[in-house]
């Protein structure tokens, strides 16, 4: 993957955890570098050895029935 391709979010808000993916693809939402059927390739590493992957079509933010 290229660079601009990545997104890291450590510097910016420190280790988040479960929430970085999230957290992660918010800020390239918003900064339009993902939009509606982008495919997006999710990884993640945990304590010892876990880890998990994921290829997903990004559908879009839709927060229309939150209040």
């Amino acid at each position: 993957f290229k660079d601009e391709q990545c997104v890291l979010t450590v510097a910016k808000y420190g280790n988040t955890s479960s929430a970085s993916i999230p957290m992660a693809i918010n800020d390239a939402y918003e900064d339009g570098r993902i939009k509606n059927g982008s495919i997006l390739l999710l990884d993640a590493f945990g304590g010892g050895f876990t880890w998990g992957s994921a290829i997903l079509k990004f559908g879009g933010k839709n927060f229309s029935d939150l209040q």
